[in-house]
């Protein structure tokens, strides 16, 4: 009798099931309605609450606009070179974070822990002379481990995420500061394998070209190949004409991007690093089986339970991701000054990384975000950090310029929510 209210997951639900849900398939739109297609797609996307990530682009393009007005030199190559690499070491530990934050939790260590990773790198490096590559492996499984510990309190024990990671920022604090030792700092050759991560460009232009290139032509064979996949399966495709648009605005901007850089140094090593690993944790989350479940744990943990997940494994492997990134995170932070001390990984930097996180569209309430949004957030947060550097501006002023817009953030995010909600989505 209780089987009597369902019906299979591959049966239609009804008159409001297909149908409405191909009425909403942007490739159907576009491939009937033409140009009319991305505006009737983009009112119902408001209308729902799924504004993506366009909230941040246009703020983000909102800045630089206004500080280019302020100071030409906001927008100049030495300065935008200077702000890609800047937003690496956060940004690599707010990756982290996203995958955290997809399952509605918190994760307060990331900061104690960066600093953690970036002393066990420098204390096996330089004081046991280890190779710089062994020091970064022993310091990411170290960071690893502290994240199971977490994830097992969380998700064996039943101990909230904020309470668990609260503890661990401060023991992983004390911690680091027992591996530094009486000194607080422990200095990195500067043209060492680790201070040249965030030193190192390649000033030639084929190289920043290249890359943009390979980019191109990367996401055109994989809209091309995924095209063919959903016509083969029978089900909405983009039109030749809408893939091709999609290819040449991304070709635009990419190639924009390289010229820009190669009017200073060319391609920092740094920024490549960043892009990779952003791109490969977007991979694990939309194209694996792993973060199709990450996803489904967020968005309702007991429909995940009752479809077979094994919902303590993933809490557990998304802390141990959490805390490998933020070792990560801490040692390109240790690169950029060429030295690791009990400053590193403290101050602001895990309010900036959940931040940027939650600026760059992850939604706190879980079920929602992309590895993406730790660049978009950061590049909001860096942004504003160098332009009003340039204005001569306190630091007292930009915290506050970066709280209002993280407020802001949750704001859209919870009325997209209700939004959501509204229109039956959620």
């Amino acid at each position: 009798m209780a089987e009597r209210g369902k019906h299979r997951a591959d049966e239609p639900a009804g008159p409001a099931g297909p149908a409405a849900e191909a009425q909403f398939d942007p490739r159907l739109l576009v491939r009937e309605k033409g140009a009319a297609g991305y505006v009737e797609e983009f009112k119902r996307r408001v209308r729902g609450g799924e504004l993506g990530s366009l909230p941040v682009i246009v703020g983000l393009a909102v800045i630089w606009i206004v500080f280019q007005s302020l100071n030409s030199q906001f927008l100049s190559p030495q300065n935008l070179s200077n702000l890609s690499i800047d937003i690496v070491a956060t940004g690599l530990i707010s990756v982290g974070i996203v995958f955290v934050l997809l399952l509605g939790e918190i994760d307060l260590s990331a900061g104690a822990v960066s600093g953690a990773g970036a002393a066990v790198l420098a204390v096996l490096q330089v004081n046991n002379g280890w190779h710089p590559l062994a020091a970064i492996a022993a310091a990411v499984a170290v960071a690893a481990l502290l994240g199971l510990v977490h994830g097992v309190f969380f998700a064996g024990l039943g101990v909230p995420s904020f309470v668990v990671t609260l503890a661990g920022m401060l023991a992983w604090t004390g911690f680091q500061l027992w591996v530094l030792g009486p000194s607080g700092t422990i200095n990195l050759p500067y043209e060492g394998l680790v201070a040249g991560l965030t030193s190192t460009y390649f000033t030639q232009l084929i190289a920043a070209y290249g890359l943009a290139g390979l980019v191109t032509a990367g996401f055109f064979a994989v809209s091309v190949l995924g095209n063919a996949r959903r016509r083969a399966a029978g089900i909405p495709s983009r039109t030749t004409a809408d893939i091709i648009l999609r290819t040449l605005v991304l070709a635009f901007v990419v190639f924009g991007v390289a010229h820009v850089l190669n009017q200073y140094k060319g391609l920092p090593l740094a920024l490549l690093i960043f892009l990779v690993v952003v791109v490969a944790a977007d991979f694990v989350q939309r194209r694996t089986r792993y973060g199709r479940k990450v996803f489904a744990v967020g968005g309702n943990i007991e429909a995940a339970r009752r479809a077979g997940i094994n919902v303590a494994a993933i809490r557990v492997s998304v802390f141990m991701i959490s805390g490998a990134m933020a070792a990560v995170g801490g040692v390109f932070a240790a690169s950029r000054i060429a030295s690791a001390s009990q400053a590193t990984g403290q101050s602001n930097v895990l309010m900036m990384a959940i931040a940027a996180a939650v600026i760059g569209g992850t939604s706190l309430f879980g079920g929602r975000g992309t590895a993406y949004s730790a660049l978009l957030g950061m590049l909001v947060i860096q942004s504003i950090s160098s332009g009003m550097a340039l204005q001569g501006v306190s630091n007292s002023i930009q915290f506050m310029v970066t709280g209002a817009v993280l407020l802001a953030a949750v704001v859209i995010d919870s009325l997209s929510r209700r939004s959501q909600k509204a229109s039956g989505r959620a």
